[in-house]
């Protein structure tokens, strides 16, 4: 396995990206107590999150192998 660093600054900055989309003051900003299409908000925005990290994840991962 080579080393990739332009993949490996990519796993980190997606990692910071994470970690910014989860933290409390965003999870605040969609803890409204309104739904989307029946489902309360801060759900959706926590799986629309987790999902598109993990599509983000898979694309940085797909494009250097």
């Amino acid at each position: 396995m080579t080393h990739r660093p332009v993949q490996t600054q990519r796993l980190v900055a997606l990692f910071v990206l994470g970690c910014l989309l989860f933290s409390y003051p965003l999870l605040a900003l969609f803890n409204t107590g309104g739904t989307w299409f029946g489902i309360p908000v801060l759900y959706a925005y926590l799986f629309g999150v987790w999902a598109a990290l993990i599509a983000l994840m898979i694309v940085v991962v797909e494009r250097w192998t």
